[in-house]
């Protein structure tokens, strides 16, 4: 069993460039309204079947397809993680001035920090509930990584990039914190909203 702990910490700057969890938010409801319908079948044969051992035939079956359906959903959702990278990145290239934001001999002066709904609390079982221990491979029982992202103007997140030893684990970690559920209220600073620099460590610990 995997289980993931998570500890939140937030670092003050600010960045650029716009989210594209659209692309998240399209896989997710497309693999879900498919779970919903294969539900509806796997329930059916299962309420018709009056022979035990073939109930639980069926259910060990609709246990393994859906598991296989995750299986699916991660790969789509690498895809659109690729595509967003590209976006972002295309992005930076055409506004290299949100470099010079990030200066810190230029300290912002912060009225209010960015915050999610429900407070960080709620974002760190969020991102434990999406994550997909699933996808991440490794040989040691314990890895981490610290997960930088920008929140926008808008509340929208952007620029999530994961820094630790494990591949497999960054992008899963990049993957649940574009498929987060809502948007952050934004940082304030002379009145006005500003971008600003969070970071998330986070800690996947191998049960035996």
């Amino acid at each position: 069993m995997k289980a993931l702990f998570l500890y939140l910490f937030c670092l003050i700057s600010s960045v650029c460039f716009s989210q594209q969890k659209e692309e998240f938010k399209h896989v997710k409801n497309y693999y879900n309204q498919h779970r919903s319908m294969l539900n509806t079948e796997f329930k059916k044969k299962f309420d018709q079947e009056s022979d035990s051992f073939r109930k639980a035939s069926i259910k060990l079956d609709y246990v393994l397809f859906m598991k296989k359906m995750d299986s699916i959903e991660n790969v789509s959702m690498i895809a659109a993680l690729l595509k967003v990278r590209n976006l972002e990145d295309l992005q930076s290239l055409k506004s290299p001035k949100g470099i010079s934001e990030n200066n810190p001999d230029k300290p912002v002066d912060f009225e209010k920090s960015a915050d999610y709904p429900g407070g960080f609390n709620t974002l760190r079982q969020e991102v434990a509930n999406i994550f997909y221990t699933d996808g991440v491979y490794t040989e040691v029982k314990t890895v981490k990584t610290d997960v930088a992202f920008i929140v926008e103007k808008d509340g929208s997140i952007s620029n999530v990039h994961a820094q630790g030893n494990n591949f497999t684990f960054n992008r899963q970690a990049e993957i649940a914190l574009y498929s987060v559920s809502q948007k952050f209220s934004p940082a304030v600073s002379k009145g006005d909203p500003v971008r600003y620099y969070l970071k998330l460590p986070l800690t996947l610990t191998l049960q035996d």
